[in-house]
């Protein structure tokens, strides 16, 4: 735009008058940033994101000032009257896959991307609190309660199939959202509740499966017992065949010793007795011939010898005669021993 010389003139002379009007600070907190809105001279949003903890000098008349808290945010939607964002009972309510109505308690956590303000002011977001209200709490409490729906009523106890379904409304709240300057850090469910009566229901069935777990944990400790027991008996049998093996061992051990022993024995005593028998057999031989009479006689004669011999024939009268029986034996000794004495060195 060009100025004549008159209008420069003019705005000289209106600079004094404007200072004197005086301009307007405008601050950030540590965890804020801040957008400014032109009104005249280059009208609109800028681009620009003024940093957290600063204060920025404008004339109040060319400008708007709007400011967003950049810290981490908590969405608490729950039925507990002490805590989250609105009093009274501000739990999701949602029906499972199976009728039934259930409240469950969601807390998301979200920011503000301090790079998206602008964008953020320009779809009608002035501040914080305003986009938590307008934008982010309907959309949590629509796409959790599409998540959750998707849930038969007995898998709400399961706490791995909720952050199951808390992960899929995560990643929807996030394409969802992203494009409008927000993001979300997580989504973490709460405490449900159910009908009265369901729960009830619910309640006596946990018991039921308790004691029947309870049953199974005795039954499957019974058998276990039971096959220690069984096992323990095993090796009572295995130690007493093992004892008794070793003992038949030990028997045929002794067994083969005492058998060997007699065998020695008894080939020892055969031995002998052969070599007896062959003497007896040999001394045999030797006493039927010339020299086993020679030696019979002797004996005899040792036996006799220094005992007297008297014949006495029986007789009626005086007259007695005796025979001397010795010296008859003498005698024939003596003839038999020159005889045997001559045969000896005939056969020499």
């Amino acid at each position: 735009m060009r100025f004549s010389h008159s209008m420069l003139k003019l705005l000289l002379c209106l600079c004094p008058m404007l200072g004197a009007m005086g301009c307007t600070t405008y601050s950030t907190d540590s965890t804020e940033v801040g957008v400014r809105t032109r009104k005249v001279f280059g009208a609109g949003i800028e681009q620009k994101v003024y940093e957290p903890g600063a204060t920025y000098v404008f004339f109040p008349w060319l400008s708007d000032w709007a400011t967003f808290d950049i810290m981490i945010q908590k969405l608490e939607m729950t039925a507990a009257k002490d805590r989250g964002d609105r009093p009274g009972d501000d739990a999701i309510v949602l029906k499972s896959t199976d009728g039934n109505d259930i409240s469950i308690d969601v807390t998301v956590t979200w920011h503000i991307d301090r790079e998206k303000a602008p964008q953020i002011l320009a779809r009608g977001g002035r501040s914080t609190a305003i986009i938590k209200e307008e934008l982010v709490r309907p959309a949590c409490r629509a796409y959790v309660r599409d998540a959750f729906n998707e849930l038969h009523s007995e898998e709400f106890f399961d706490r791995k199939r909720l952050l199951e379904k808390s992960e899929k409304a995560k990643k929807k709240l996030m394409e969802e959202l992203s494009g409008e300057g927000v993001v979300i850090i997580d989504v973490m469910p709460g405490e449900q509740r159910f009908n009265p009566e369901y729960e009830r229901v619910i309640h006596e069935r946990k018991i039921s499966e308790q004691v029947a777990e309870r049953l199974k944990s005795e039954a499957q400790a019974a058998e276990a017992e039971q096959n220690r027991q069984l096992e323990k008996a095993r090796g009572d049998v295995q130690a007493q065949i093992a004892e008794a093996k070793g003992r038949v061992e030990r028997i045929r051990i002794a067994a083969d010793r005492a058998l060997y022993e007699n065998q020695r024995t008894a080939k020892a005593i055969l031995v002998e007795a052969t070599a007896k028998a062959k003497g007896i057999e040999k001394q045999n031989k030797a006493m039927a011939g010339a020299g086993g009479r020679t030696a019979v006689k002797l004996r005899i004669a040792d036996a006799l010898a220094g005992k007297p011999i008297l014949i006495v024939p029986a007789a009626t009268g005086t007259n007695i005669q005796k025979l001397d029986v010795t010296r008859i034996v003498e005698a024939v000794i003596a003839k038999e021993a020159t005889a045997a004495s001559t045969t000896s060195h005939d056969t020499d």
